[in-house]
């Protein structure tokens, strides 16, 4: 008979009370409180991991973990509550802070893409719309950059709820009938950069101008001037005001565009959502519209 103990950490399971668990090792990161009410506010006992426990003298340190613990005792009210946990016996303080030095090392984290189709496996309503909006227009979500494709999926996600079904569907509308499907223009700079002046403007900014004036620029040109501006989506929102207001008898007024939200909550909000390099319209050399 083989043996595969080599393969199999030693270590076994025990459930211990918060109160008996002990976190406040040198090695570990501050505790985030931000982090802590966050997963509170949408706690899920399905997504809750052992804790890693080392017991040496007979006391329990958590080597990994220390937010799990904390998000259990503020959702029971009781640091009486029990945890699932995996014990160490023959760990020492410095193989601890090794384990979880590198305990990330070799993990490969799930794509926003992979996320996204999980939930849509999963019949969760977001998810579910999302991808029925974008097949409405003919076009399919993706992992990589490719005709016909949307890989934006953290754009998507991101525009429905902080702008609702409508601003993005009306997004993704103008986006598609402006450069007709280019797959240049299906970034999330400019989705986001077409949210920013839907949002501002409403109903004061006409569909067919927009798709007839910005649709003369391509996106080449739009992401010099967008690049000359501003970093980011707000950098595209203003390169296309530019087009749109040129030569036009009633123009948008600039002071709207920044009226609805500071910048800086703004840029706030878009880091919640960390998006892949190949979601990101680049700046190349342009021609003037």
């Amino acid at each position: 008979m083989e043996d595969y103990s080599q393969f199999i950490p030693k270590a076994h399971f025990e459930r211990i009370s918060i109160k008996n668990l002990v976190s406040n090792q040198e090695y570990q990161r501050n505790l985030s409180e931000s982090h802590v009410k966050r997963t509170v506010a949408n706690f899920d006992p399905y997504q809750i991991n052992p804790v890693k426990v080392s017991r040496r003298g007979g006391i329990n340190y958590v080597f990994n973990g220390q937010h799990t613990i904390e998000i259990i005792a503020t959702v029971s009210g009781s640091r009486e509550t029990p945890v699932w946990c995996m014990i160490y016996d023959d760990l020492d303080y410095q193989q601890e802070a090794d384990i979880f030095a590198n305990q990330q090392k070799y993990v490969k984290s799930l794509t926003p893409y992979e996320i996204f189709m999980a939930n849509v496996e999963a019949g969760n309503d977001e998810q579910l719309i999302i991808k029925d909006l974008v097949e409405s227009y003919g076009l399919f979500l993706s992992s990589t950059k490719i005709s016909g494709g949307i890989c934006a999926v953290s754009t998507l996600e991101y525009l429905h709820r902080k702008f609702g079904f409508h601003v993005l569907d009306r997004t993704l509308r103008l986006c598609i009938g402006t450069w007709e499907g280019d797959i240049n223009s299906l970034t999330a700079n400019i989705l986001k950069g077409i949210a920013k002046l839907l949002v501002a403007y409403e109903n004061e900014l006409k569909d067919d101008i927009f798709k007839e004036k910005v649709g003369r620029c391509s996106i080449k040109e739009l992401s010099r001037t967008a690049a000359e501006r501003k970093a980011g989506s707000l950098g595209y929102a203003e390169a296309m005001l530019i087009v749109y207001n040129k030569k036009q008898r009633i123009q948008l007024r600039w002071s709207k565009l920044y009226k609805t939200k500071g910048e800086e909550q703004e840029e706030q909000d878009e880091k919640e959502y960390v998006l892949p390099k190949y979601e990101e319209a680049s700046s190349i050399e342009l021609l003037e519209c």
